[in-house]
């Protein structure tokens, strides 16, 4: 039997990003940088493999370069597969005819053969200039249950924004029962995330027709949509209820780099379950709270300082808590050092957990601490200058 993929994805990242103005003279709007060390392109890319769809076609067209050597063989989004994978899809010269994507249903459109060599039974549509975490797999699943043509990922927003947005409807099951694209007076606040699932053969038919009719504008929420509606297919709402971002303003890409700051961000970087993947290392960046102070200290990748770090080194993922002091030490990756912990002349390996209010080593002492990986040392528990520490305390 040929091989054949439960799904592909397709995402749309041609896009000018006129908006962002001088940020986008010379880069398409999804490789724009966001979060210290990520590109808006990572959002979706991650989500994908978080949500176990390991084939996307990543449609580009506006300023391509920067993009496509970003995302080369897809490997830092375990993307690079023998069969599936990653791949980069620009307009290109057809038999007949040589022409830019048209509209975003279009650009699907001259990528048919494309996704015929997967033979999917879904194809999932995503935008590659949001900002959220999603798992496409509950989406597809919700799509299946309810024997829906097309499912669209919606967002309820306030009445006031609804006319910036595709605006649905819906009855108590989730079928949509009317659409219209950024209405200008909004009877609804469902709006579309422009994330959806097509069955696949409604989807090429769709698109095929579209693409035969010399009126349409070739957009999916301008024409294939109020289509399928108007023939009373199935048609679904998927409601989304977490962190979702269109950074296609200066003003939306400030806020939301601002989301990312604070105890108690808005957005997550940091989610262990749901990790954003980069062509950087997969951590996310060091924070450092209003109450953390680093003096003469390396600090490294997904660090997260409420407390105190002097001359000592850091690896990834280390959390100092409130009211905690370091000096002098080394502290490996993936470490917890508890509330108004004491860490001094240290080596702490990998996994440790330092309860509150523990003591490890001696400030005066010539002689060097060290904690094994896998640790637990528990809350007012002291280690003695000298010590090398191999079982729970």
């Amino acid at each position: 039997m040929f091989n054949k993929k439960e799904c592909v994805a397709m995402l749309l990242a041609g896009g000018q990003g006129s908006r962002l103005y001088a940020l986008t003279n010379k880069i398409a709007k999804p490789a724009v940088p966001f979060g210290a060390k990520y590109r808006i392109i990572d959002f979706p890319l991650s989500n994908c493999i978080n949500s176990n769809i390991d084939t996307v076609g990543v449609l580009t067209q506006y300023e391509p370069l920067l993009l496509n050597r970003y995302i080369g063989n897809g490997q830092p989004w375990d993307l690079d597969r023998n069969f599936g994978g990653v791949h980069i899809l620009p307009p290109y010269q057809a038999k007949k005819k040589n022409e830019w994507y048209k509209g975003t249903a279009n650009a699907i459109y001259q990528n048919i053969d494309f996704i015929k060599r997967y033979h999917p039974e879904v194809v999932l549509i995503l935008s590659g200039d949001h900002i959220y975490k999603m798992d496409y797999s509950d989406m597809i699943r919700f799509h299946q249950e309810k024997k829906a043509d097309i499912t669209i990922a919606v967002l309820e927003v306030p009445l006031a924004e609804a006319n910036r947005f595709g605006i649905m409807d819906t009855n108590q099951d989730g079928r949509i029962v009317d659409f219209e694209e950024k209405p200008s007076k909004p009877k609804s606040n469902k709006a579309s995330m422009g994330i959806y699932v097509f069955n696949t053969e409604v989807l090429f038919q769709y698109l095929t027709a579209d693409e035969m009719d010399p009126q349409s504008q070739n957009d999916f929420g301008k024409n294939i949509i109020p289509k399928m509606l108007a023939d009373q297919k199935g048609l679904y709402a998927y409601r989304f209820q977490g962190y979702w971002k269109d950074v296609g303003t200066i003003s939306s890409l400030l806020e939301a780099n601002m989301d990312l700051l604070g105890e108690n961000p808005a957005f997550d970087l940091g989610d262990p379950n749901w990790k954003i993947y980069s062509r950087n290392d997969a951590y996310p960046p060091q924070f450092v709270c209003c109450e953390g102070v680093i003096h003469n200290s390396l600090i490294t990748d997904g660090c997260f300082i409420e407390g105190t770090v002097i001359n000592s080194v850091l690896s990834n993922n280390v959390h100092v808590k409130k009211g905690a002091v370091i000096k002098d030490s080394v502290i490996f990756s993936d470490t917890e050092i508890g509330e108004e912990a004491r860490i001094n002349r240290s080596i702490i390996d990998e996994e440790v957990r330092i309860g509150t209010k523990a003591q490890i080593g001696e400030e005066q002492s010539n002689k060097i601490a060290v904690i094994a990986s896998g640790i637990h040392v528990g809350d007012k528990q002291i280690v003695p200058a000298g010590e090398i520490l191999e079982e729970d305390c």
